[in-house]
């Protein structure tokens, strides 16, 4: 496992996963039908908001700000949650983060943990290294739970097992729930309503049996040293009071300053997630039981001990890049893959990481760097259509990260990585992509011989063939070849603007 696991196994480049994926005729049909439901259902919620624009600029100011003074606001988040009663602990990186975790639960004795979902565990690999230290984890999340039982790998952020049917899950449950502790019903069907009450009764002994949960957090206030779970099944509360012991693993850019600015997330998040006007489950906790104020602390909800564990993990470095910092912006809402015609086809498992869709080809190459063959391929799993971008509620320009990336691996140059600066090779098989566009940039900067090559274009037209030849042919099999015009554009202007007033 290396220091910056990010969630997946060794995996192809995206062109080769994809180009298996999309032979899948089940897998795109499970795709195309949940992503269309839930963008649909997200622009109707969002519709309702007449100050959606407001508050999406509200909450890219709110993030920008944060990283901008992220030293100062992590400082403030260790102070208040030690006064609370917690116990802060540091992890650089994935290994770190797995080494603290698993001693914390050793400590307690105990070898089992109870999980909310969380991306951070999965982006360092909690799950398997807990494993190896003789402990079993159990996904509460009931499409984490599909995931898990069938030794699958998530495909969604918001929705895991969004790449199976009901039929599918059923079989998983059938033949798998047994090895994990309380069996499938007898006669078990596909219909919703039976596979969520299977699933409830499975996980339900082992809400009541665990002594220690782990969670990550969607936001960390810095002024209370508050954390906020949002879900909807209700597990998420049930990890958080039962356990005595709660271990939440959250990324550092989670923060936000003040209480206020909660007000902006938990409007654009479920809209943009769930396409629900708000959560159906809100947790928050400050500290531990024995802090709060309550008489009782035999009798109150909440853990006896809580440790927070701050994952850097890849962010210090993706902080020091200017362009590609506001992936940091993200709420992990979702939106972005569910609009992205890229992902609708491909499906999550080819982009290699616990982030798939177009915020994860821009995250994972920063977390991980571009020198693996798939994390160099990921800023081009794109057709920089901007969908994404129209959508994010936190305005993460993401067609630009993703050029700024092509550059990278394309070009080299300087980057961060574990802190320190270097300067990245290019990637190989890209040499015929920078010969084009350093011959672009001398066209563009030479108007004389720009001119004469569009000139030579249009003269030239009736010649020009219907397919391209080569590696080309496989984009212009199913597209048209843009027709090149009978004049250029600056010949028409000057002869049906040339001499006038103010023409130049």
């Amino acid at each position: 496992m290396s220091a910056t696991f990010v969630g997946m196994p060794a995996f192809p480049a995206f062109p080769e996963a994809a180009h298996e994926a999309v032979r899948n005729p089940t897998l795109r049909g499970n795709l195309r039908h949940a992503t269309h439901t839930i963008r649909a259902k997200r622009a109707k919620a969002v519709a309702e908001m007449s100050d959606w624009a407001e508050l999406r600029e509200a909450g890219r100011r709110i993030k920008d700000h944060t990283l901008r003074h992220l030293d100062r606001y992590l400082v403030q988040v260790e102070e208040a949650v030690t006064a609370a009663g917690g116990t802060v602990h540091w992890a650089a990186d994935a290994d770190e983060a797995n080494r603290i975790v698993t001693e914390l639960v050793k400590g307690t004795g105990e070898s089992e943990v109870v999980k909310v979902k969380s991306m951070a565990t999965q982006e360092i690999g909690l799950n398997e290294a807990l494993e190896a230290a003789g402990i079993r984890a159990y996904e509460t999340d009931l499409a984490e739970l599909i995931v898990q039982l069938g030794k699958d790998r998530p495909s969604h952020i918001l929705v895991p097992a969004i790449h199976r049917n009901r039929g599918e899950i059923r079989d998983i449950f059938r033949s798998e729930m047994k090895e994990w502790g309380r069996p499938a019903p007898e006669g078990l069907t596909d219909t919703p309503a039976e596979l969520a009450e299977a699933a409830r009764l499975h996980l339900r002994e082992k809400f009541l049996r665990a002594r220690v949960g782990i969670s990550g957090a969607n936001f960390v206030v810095a002024e209370t040293g508050t954390l906020v779970v949002v879900e909807s099944e209700g597990n998420g509360r049930m990890c958080l009071t039962l356990p005595e012991t709660l271990i939440s693993v959250v990324g550092i850019e989670k923060i936000v300053p003040a209480w206020r600015d909660l007000e902006v997330f938990l409007q654009t998040l479920p809209r943009s997630s769930t396409a629900e006007r708000m959560n159906p489950y809100t947790s928050m906790w400050t500290g531990t039981t024995g802090t709060t104020g309550t008489t009782d602390a035999e009798t109150a909800d909440g853990p006896r001990e809580f440790h927070l564990v701050l994952l850097d993990n890849g962010r210090s470095d993706t902080l020091a890049d200017q362009v590609g910092r506001q992936a940091l912006r993200c709420i992990r809402c979702s939106a972005c893959l569910n609009v992205c015609p890229v992902y609708e086809r491909a499906g999550g498992h080819a982009y290699g990481s616990v982030y798939p869709g177009p915020i994860g080809a821009i995250l994972s190459p920063q977390l991980r760097g571009t020198a693996s063959e798939i994390d160099a391929s990921l800023p081009y799993a794109s057709s920089l259509c901007g969908a994404c971008y129209e959508v994010c509620p936190v305005a993460i320009d993401i067609p630009e990260v993703l050029v700024h990336l092509r550059e990278r691996v394309a070009e080299g140059g300087e980057a961060t990585r574990q802190g320190n600066k270097v300067v990245l090779k290019p990637a190989k098989g890209h040499a015929a992509e920078r010969a084009a566009m350093r011959a672009a940039r001398w066209a563009f900067t030479h108007p004389a011989a720009l001119r004469t090559g569009q000139r030579l274009a249009s003269r030239s037209r009736r010649f020009h063939p219907r397919t391209l030849p080569g590696p080309g042919r496989a984009w212009s099999g199913t597209r048209d070849l843009p027709p090149v015009p009978a004049e250029p554009f600056r010949d028409w202007w000057q002869r049906t603007h040339g001499g006038k007033d103010g023409a130049k």
